[in-house]
């Protein structure tokens, strides 16, 4: 078999560390970059180009063993945004692996989002992009990914929240009671490369989270981080029409400013949602070697 993996996002928080660890593997590697050339290995080829480009996408995928997609937007002041690169990229890189004579196992990295689409654009976009695969099921193997909230080095979502824990505040989007999942990005990427090396030939959607039963509450995390810092952490509501406000303001200047907003409502919805838990069981049957293994009570300390 090939040990060609060809990789899409590989600059990005997750896929850095995908390209990494492939490379630790001893994987050959080709990577989709919009930006040159960059340093790396020898068994690592960079390929210049994006979602759009078609040429670059053939050339990526042409005799690889797999596909790894992990590019995508999350942040955007319109719906076109997302779905100019999450669906039709996710799309023009399906149209080249079918291409392909010999075609690869493709893996997408989706979103725990995806299974709330009417929450968000961003929600939206990767629900629509999850949809493309099943009607190629009779000639590609595909598998997805939906993992929860990603932390980890690189990470600049979950970074201040943590930061804030670290300060003595626990911000509450919503019910302080509302559950939700995190993974640790190496227990994700890990996810990935025990993928690599498993035969899985079942199309279907897994969601994935470091295993802790019934996931965390803001009020289970404030404890979670007085125990781990001893002294008081407070968990703090964030008053709704405040938070909307903003994001509403935000979302109106990055449409007059032209740049790319992080929140927005979408994202209040997303944050204000009040079931994100997982369970990893189905995964777990179809790669049985794989275990998430970071603890969020042992590297907390570290995500400062």
């Amino acid at each position: 078999m090939s040990k060609l993996v060809a990789v899409t996002g590989a600059t990005g928080f997750i896929g850095s560390i995908v390209i990494q660890e492939l490379i630790h593997d001893g994987w050959n590697i080709r990577a989709l970059t919009r930006h040159g050339s960059h340093s790396g290995s020898e068994s690592l080829e960079w390929i210049q180009g994006d979602l759009d480009n078609l040429t670059a996408l053939h050339h990526l995928v042409n005799d690889a063993a797999f596909v790894i997609h992990c590019a995508a937007t999350v942040k955007g002041s319109s719906f076109l945004e997302f779905e100019h690169i999450n669906v039709e990229g996710t799309k023009n890189l399906l149209a080249a692996t079918l291409n392909q004579k010999h075609r690869p196992r493709f893996l997408y990295l989706s979103s725990l989002a995806a299974r709330q689409p009417e929450l968000s654009w961003y929600a939206q976009s990767k629900s629509l992009s999850e949809r493309q695969f099943p009607q190629y099921s009779d000639k590609l193997q595909w598998t997805i990914l939906r993992p929860t909230a990603v932390y980890g080095p690189g990470d600049k979502e979950l970074k201040p929240l943590f930061q804030a824990m670290h300060r003595g505040i626990m911000p509450a989007f919503g019910s302080i009671y509302n559950r939700f999942g995190l993974i640790h990005v190496h227990d994700l990427v890990s996810a990935i490369l025990t993928w690599l090396n498993t035969p899985v030939t079942a199309n279907q959607i897994f969601e994935l989270d470091d295993g802790t039963p019934n996931g965390y509450s803001y009020e289970e995390l404030s404890i979670l981080a007085q125990n781990v810092w001893k002294r008081p952490v407070r968990c703090i509501q964030i008053p709704d029409l405040m938070i909307r406000s903003i994001a509403a303001l935000n979302l109106r200047l990055s449409q007059v400013l032209h740049y790319s907003p992080m929140l927005t409502p979408g994202k209040v919805n997303e944050l204000q949602h009040n079931n994100w838990v997982c369970d990893n069981t189905p995964l777990r049957n179809v790669i049985p070697d794989w275990q998430p293994k970071v603890h969020l009570r042992d590297i907390l300390p570290e995500l400062i």
